[in-house]
């Protein structure tokens, strides 16, 4: 995957022609708000996988069979920039894929990124979650983002292999990095 991976000036030339971008990570690395202000920016239609795919109001899990034909609908688009790693749905995704952006900070950053939005948004629904869908946090959810890089992370590089080959890669790792990429991105 080395020879894939852009550094932040190949990543903002990158985006600058991408009709299709996936925004990948842990649970609280900034995935949602990267790509949010990349859809405006680029004005690409956003599609977030929590709130348009995988849950139904008041937290109820839409069905794997509904949820991968809304996956095929959105990636057949000609334009998107999706957040969500959901890497079972990553053969789907990543062949339509021009760009990735793989948020992949430190645990403690996503850590303190999903407390700082439960501290945010308790008792509310962000604004990228479907509705009725209060913000929570469990020791489960918790444990998930701690071991994210040993459970989840071998499976998305395999994906990179096996299902986008010819995608270039820009890995994330740090809010400096994205703030590096917004400031490159703003250069003419």
């Amino acid at each position: 995957m080395s020879d894939r991976l852009l550094n932040v000036v190949q990543a903002a030339a990158a985006l600058r022609t991408a009709d299709r971008v996936l925004v990948i990570g842990c649970s609280g690395s900034g995935k949602s708000t990267l790509a949010q202000a990349l859809s405006v920016l680029f004005t690409l239609p956003y599609v977030s996988m929590d709130r348009d795919v995988f849950w139904m109001p008041g937290w109820t899990q839409r069905p794997r069979g509904e949820a991968l034909e809304i996956v095929e609908r959105a990636v057949a688009r000609p334009r998107w920039i999706m957040d969500g790693t959901s890497p079972g749905t990553l053969p789907l995704r990543l062949p339509r894929t021009d760009l990735v952006i793989w948020m992949r900070p430190r645990r403690h950053v996503s850590l303190y990124g999903v407390v700082s939005r439960w501290l945010r948004f308790r008792g509310r629904t962000r604004p990228e979650m479907a509705k009725n869908c209060p913000e929570r946090l469990t020791l489960e959810f918790l444990s998930y983002i701690w071991n994210f890089e040993k459970t989840e992370s071998p499976e998305i590089e395999q994906n990179l292999a096996d299902y986008g080959s010819e995608v270039p890669v820009f890995v994330v790792r740090s809010h400096a990095d994205t703030r590096s990429l917004q400031a490159q991105l703003r250069r003419p």
